[in-house]
């Protein structure tokens, strides 16, 4: 048997909005609004069926939760097109917030930590969360309170002024892994 390294993560489609159309109007009364955004009251959808199809529309629920549901004559091709067009764009424009790691050591030098230091604030600038992780090895296991006091300096070094930040997911240990998460204030 072949086992695939490439695993697809499946992800569930934005559930975009279902708007009845035509025949597919349930309710026996709906409030009309024709094409020039002129509301034509309550109504009958049969009678304001019949009034959209000589008209050359599509009678459209708009709001189908509302009490009568409100109609509208649209091409409907037309603003279907336009509400996917619109999910498209928020799509775009919206940010997937991302774990990103920072990976210390119980002796790591001071240089390196500011390195590490600079990075973590990149990552939280662009709207990530920062995950502090430290892997203790043999004799580094008898001193997690070293390992503790070095993450817990750096998440506190890791917030500006301009940036403050707050701790998510708090100093956590997992055998000789050691892991904190860090996002914005």
């Amino acid at each position: 048997m072949r086992i695939s390294r490439h695993h697809r993560h499946w992800q569930p489609r934005a559930q975009e909005p279902q708007y009845p159309v035509n025949q597919f109007i349930r309710a026996p009364e709906v409030r009309v609004i024709d094409e020039e955004n002129a509301n034509l009251g309550v109504m009958p959808t049969p009678q304001a069926l019949a009034l959209a199809v000589e008209r050359g529309y599509d009678l459209v629920a708009v709001t189908p939760k509302a009490v009568p549901p409100v109609c509208r004559f649209l091409d409907y091709g037309k603003f279907k097109y336009e509400k996917e067009k619109e999910v498209r764009k928020q799509k775009a424009h919206s940010h997937r917030v991302e774990v990103k790691g920072v990976r210390l050591s119980v002796r790591i030098g001071e240089h390196d930590l500011d390195v590490r230091r600079e990075k973590g604030r990149d990552f939280l600038r662009e709207g990530d969360k920062v995950q502090i992780e430290m892997i203790l090895r043999g004799r580094e296991k008898q001193h997690t309170d070293l390992a503790r006091k070095v993450m817990e300096d750096f998440a506190a070094k890791l917030g500006t002024p301009e940036m403050p930040t707050k701790i998510e997911q708090p100093f956590d240990r997992q055998g000789g892994r050691l892991t904190m998460i860090i996002a914005r204030a």
